[in-house]
């Protein structure tokens, strides 16, 4: 897919996330496979994956583009949404159509800079997302040449706002201060949520637990329930 039908393909629509842990009941690549297929079925525009076997799994499934990660974790360090290049090797071996890292400040693995992978992916032929947590680190990701600036990790971060919901202030300024491609992530949790995100124009939004993690949905319903 050329890079102008893959943004077109993008634009207004709903990228959903389909991950699960290993501790989590639906952990598995056949899983998420069907849950990738259930997200196309209602109208999905892309899936957004973690990891080899679970991403080639979803593209044998679905033709949808594929936002791939691999989250792995080192020792005494921070950032783990494919944290360096050996990931993103894999990644572009398997073909997916945009590449998302940890793009925050956080302690790095590896020597290469994001400017370096970000010309490392596009040199492969695919679109680089930058996870960011702070309006700072979105105009830093500009400048690196990231393609896509999305929200994912606000909150996640021990220096970005704590929010239940969507940092829907950080959304709209990386709308107003960037020409890049705004994607809203992170903590929306229903409709409500989503309609207030829409408000400030970002160019497309992501989707994980809400719909994918049924104990995530269920611990919501039971909170109300609870009163909370």
């Amino acid at each position: 897919m050329s890079k102008e039908k893959l943004i077109n393909q993008l634009k207004g629509g709903l990228i959903v996330s389909c991950q699960a842990l290993e501790e989590e009941p639906l952990h598995g690549a056949d899983i998420m496979s069907k849950m990738a297929l259930a997200a196309k079925m209602g109208g999905a525009v892309a899936i957004r994956a973690n990891g080899v076997l679970d991403i080639q799994a979803i593209k044998q499934k679905v033709d949808l583009p594929v936002i791939g990660i691999i989250k792995k974790e080192y020792p005494n360090l921070d950032r783990y949404i494919t944290p360096t290049l050996k990931e993103i090797k894999k990644l572009i071996e398997i073909g997916v159509d945009i590449i998302a890292m940890d793009a925050t400040q956080r302690v790095n693995q590896d020597e290469v800079s994001f400017k370096e992978k970000v010309d490392y992916i596009h040199q492969n032929g695919l679109l680089a997302m930058a996870d960011i947590s702070t309006l700072e680190e979105g105009l830093l990701a500009e400048k690196n040449g990231f393609d896509f600036i999305s929200t994912t990790l606000s909150g996640y971060t021990n220096y970005s706002r704590k929010k239940a919901g969507p940092d829907i202030k950080l959304v709209k300024e990386l709308v107003k201060q960037t020409n890049s491609y705004i994607i809203a992530e992170g903590k929306i949790r229903d409709r409500a949520d989503l309609k207030k995100v829409l408000k400030h124009n970002p160019f497309a939004v992501v989707i994980g637990g809400a719909i994918t993690r049924p104990q995530c949905i269920t611990k919501l319903f039971v909170e109300t329930l609870k009163g909370k």
